[in-house]
């Protein structure tokens, strides 16, 4: 028997039949629980704004490889004309 991370409320599980990674829901919370440790088991939360914090982050790592670099629209005068 384990608690929730996020309430408290117990939640039935049996070390021998969970496996690390594994997502447990509780009954309680409606939270969504990762098993990060089998023996003792051990629940973290998964909370909804890290799953939007990852997602915006591959977004932004797809946006980098696609952008070019910036580029002056008219070269500079100076440099052109050597008097």
């Amino acid at each position: 028997m384990v608690r929730c991370t996020e309430c408290g409320a117990e939640i039935d599980v049996d070390e021998d039949e969970v496996e690390e990674g594994e997502i447990l829901s509780c009954a309680e919370c409606e939270a969504d629980l990762e098993v990060v440790q089998v023996h003792p088991v051990r629940l973290n939360v998964i909370s909804d704004e890290d799953d939007l914090e990852e997602e915006e982050e591959e977004d932004g790592d797809e946006d980098d490889e696609d952008k070019v670099p910036d580029t002056p629209d008219e070269p500079d005068a100076d440099l052109d004309d050597p008097e």
